[in-house]
């Protein structure tokens, strides 16, 4: 008896708590809404002069603020931990909203990402302080935006233009905090993978069905 007891917790108990634990993300078929419809981007324009859209990407939205280069840490960690990972998924987008006259410092930070990394599905914007205050009030986000018009915090933003994040009053989550790498390789990895599943369990479905017809 005392054998099979020492075979199970060596053997069959370590496989029962992986496999506990790996279904822990696909448990979730959604990462809830927390704010529906946000408005598109106005006729604001990128590094490369074009117009960038929020319809049919999955956006992460970031509020770059004054302190473009000085916060350029935050940048490195979510280049790191998500856009690299990701950044081949097609209908993804990375895009930081930036105040008018901060060009010079985001094309500084766009080069130096270029040197290791497809820039190619990564966006600086650019906005007037107020349109960005505006912009930022309509998310009904509870953190507010900081004295130089941004924030440290990124933001899931589905293809339908809705805001995702976990809705718990225990484990409220609206943004992610690029400061902290623990957070975007935890937290936001995490509800990150909820969203891509979504969608190709969407898109499987979709597939089905037109083979069936």
């Amino acid at each position: 008896m005392k054998k099979k007891i020492v075979l199970f917790i060596l053997f069959v108990l370590p496989i029962v708590a992986y496999l506990f634990f790996a279904s822990g993300v696909n448990s979730y078929t959604k990462l809830p809404v927390l704010k529906s419809k946000t408005a598109d981007f106005g006729n604001w324009t990128s590094l490369q002069g074009k117009r960038v859209s929020l319809n049919g990407k999955i956006t992460i939205l970031g509020f770059a603020g004054n302190n473009l280069v000085k916060n350029r840490g935050n940048l490195f960690n979510l280049n790191q931990k998500i856009y690299q990972r990701y950044h081949g998924f097609k209908d993804l987008q990375f895009v930081y909203i930036c105040p008018v006259g901060t060009e010079k410092d985001a094309k500084k930070i766009h080069e130096a990402f270029e040197a290791f990394t497809d820039m190619s599905q990564w966006q600086f914007i650019f906005a007037t302080p107020s349109e960005i205050q505006q912009y930022y009030k309509q998310l009904n986000l509870i953190s507010p935006l900081d004295s130089v018009m941004g924030t440290s915090n990124v933001f899931i933003i589905d293809k339908e233009r809705n805001l995702r994040g976990r809705k718990a009053d225990k484990e409220y989550k609206e943004g992610y905090d690029t400061f902290h790498p623990s957070e975007l390789s935890n937290e936001m990895l995490d509800d990150f993978k909820v969203i891509l599943y979504e969608y190709r369990a969407a898109l499987k479905k979709n597939h089905n069905a037109s083979r069936q017809i």
